[in-house]
């Protein structure tokens, strides 16, 4: 695997990809990487003849009191773990190279629809700082898909409206969520649960799981069921800021008896913030 840090020689490998006829995959990260990237990885050496995955803890998409400068970092390990998962090329840019002008004042991306709902309002300007270092990566290495984890849904369908919008020529992939055994969401930030937390942290999925047992069995009062997630989250120990049911394509409110839903939730435990979803429609 190669690794670049410039944007001039990841061009110039891409260039002799391209001229060669060679479909190309991007795999976008923040590295502290974990088998949920890694099955990205797979994924798409399964629909490209080359793949480049990109590190990058992007500064502009932590709000005010998040942890940017303690967010995990692990470049030689991850190196590693990406080269024994084949990827062909690794883009692992500094700040200074992707901000040149610096951060403030940055040309900002946003997507009005998505940008203020679910995580955008606990988080406002994440969603520009995600669109924008997209759009970044995208320009820099042209790639003709890119995936992306279904975890982060809500970053999903802003970046596959995004592409849509601005007519980018990029397939967007969506990749399923990739669990530990006992159903919680692999995340960078699951290694800062203690011991007891780590415990507890299942729990958000059983409760969405179980909350689309009831919709598929015909609950159809959904501001009653986003209650009572509310109160689950709460009980067993967490601090949620949402659980909301939702339609799929477009995170607006659906109407009863309305087909292709996703719930969604949001809760703090301890320090850590965890979130993550269901499709209903798939639950069966």
């Amino acid at each position: 695997m190669q690794s670049v840090q410039h944007i001039a020689a990841l061009r110039d490998i891409v260039s002799q990809w391209r001229i060669a006829g060679q479909r190309v995959a991007l795999v976008p990260t923040m590295g502290a990487l974990h088998a949920g990237h890694l099955y990205l990885v797979k994924r798409a050496l399964a629909i490209a003849n080359r793949t480049v995955a990109s590190i990058f803890v992007n500064p502009i998409q932590f709000v005010v009191g998040e942890d940017y400068e303690a967010y995990p970092r692990a470049p030689d390990e991850d190196s590693r773990k990406l080269a024994d998962a084949g990827a062909d090329l690794l883009f692992a840019p500094s700040v200074d190279e992707l901000f040149p002008g610096g951060c403030e004042g940055q040309t900002r991306m946003m997507v009005p629809s998505l940008d203020h709902v679910l995580c955008g309002a606990f988080r406002p300007g994440h969603f520009a700082g995600v669109a924008t270092i997209v759009t970044k990566l995208f320009n820099i290495v042209q790639p003709d898909v890119a995936l992306f984890g279904e975890k982060d849904y809500q970053q999903l369908l802003l970046i596959k409206r995004m592409a849509k919008d601005l007519c980018m020529p990029v397939e967007i992939v969506p990749v399923p969520t990739v669990r530990e055994h006992d159903g919680l969401a692999m995340s960078s930030r699951n290694s800062y649960l203690s011991e007891e937390e780590r415990r507890i942290a299942p729990r958000l999925f059983e409760i969405l799981r179980d909350a689309a047992t009831r919709i598929r069995d015909s609950e159809a009062d959904y501001a009653r069921c986003e209650a009572m997630g509310m109160r689950d989250l709460a009980d067993a120990g967490f601090r949620p800021e949402y659980f909301k049911v939702c339609r799929a394509e477009d995170l607006s409110v659906p109407k009863e008896g309305e087909t292709g839903l996703v719930i969604l939730a949001a809760a703090w435990l301890g320090k850590v913030r965890l979130i993550d979803n269901i499709a209903v429609q798939y639950y069966r």
